[in-house]
């Protein structure tokens, strides 16, 4: 490992779920300690889909001290440097009746979705996105894993967004799925190429993204093949940590 200055024209930005975590489940020391050697090489930030306490749950409740950007819901609640940034809100920008609209139709929608089981909270309301779960997000990680590879085979998910893209058409919404058991609804440009909006400013050379969900349709595919990123597609923390070994080590 070099001994000299961090390089502050470069940042590493992680995806959290599949890539510096398994799904939902909280960081293992080595990643952890991993993250904190090569912030001694490089800048270094993390963006998730997931509001801020849900990534603290998986990052370390000091996660905003620990990296130098935090990107929370695609980057529409932003901190960098251990300072709140800025916070968008999607009920401001969509407004009362389309949200109402879009809400409503989501669950009468969910209402006609058989599946083996179904859980408790099925939308959950964020500062600029909601999540729709077919399943509902109290489902435990078994359940979780079972609704994953039922929708592998089915493709619950796919086919919910189908649906909402055809009866939302040309309302400014965009979808993008994620994780095992839900997908995201957001303003058309707020996905995760959102915090780049916020990076121009500190006016990095390089941005090297890594991320699972990189193929069209995955909610980390247009940050990854944005030109503004060097997109590295991982599957799992442990290829993220090799693949950061071979580029800054």
């Amino acid at each position: 490992m070099s001994d000299g200055p961090v390089d502050t024209s470069t940042l590493c930005l992680f995806d959290v779920d599949g890539t510096l975590t398994a799904a939902r489940q909280p960081v293992t020391a080595d990643v952890a300690e991993f993250l904190q050697k090569l912030r001694c090489q490089v800048r270094v930030g993390v963006v998730g889909g997931s509001d801020l306490d849900k990534i603290k749950e998986q990052l370390g409740t000091d996660v905003i001290q620990r990296v130098d950007y935090v990107f929370a819901e695609n980057g529409l609640v932003a901190y960098r440097h251990g300072q709140l940034h800025s916070i968008q809100s999607i009920q401001a920008h969509m407004g009362e009746e389309l949200l109402q609209d879009f809400i409503n139709f989501c669950l009468k929608h969910m209402a006609t979705i058989k599946l083996p089981r179904k859980r408790g909270t099925f939308i959950e309301f964020r500062n600029g996105m909601l999540n729709v779960s077919p399943i509902g997000r109290s489902c435990t990680p078994e359940e979780r894993k079972e609704f994953y590879e039922l929708d592998q085979k089915e493709k619950i998910r796919e086919k919910f967004v189908s649906v909402l893209k055809e009866e939302f058409k040309g309302k400014g919404l965009s979808f993008s799925i994620g994780g095992q058991i839900s997908f995201d609804v957001f303003p058309d440009g707020w996905d995760k190429r959102y915090c780049l909006g916020i990076l121009e400013k500190d006016n990095f050379s390089t941005i090297h993204f890594f991320g699972d969900k990189t193929k069209p349709g995955g909610n980390d595919y247009e940050i990854y093949s944005d030109p503004r990123t060097i997109g590295h597609e991982v599957s799992y923390p442990e290829e993220t940590v090799q693949m950061c070994q071979q580029l800054f080590f």
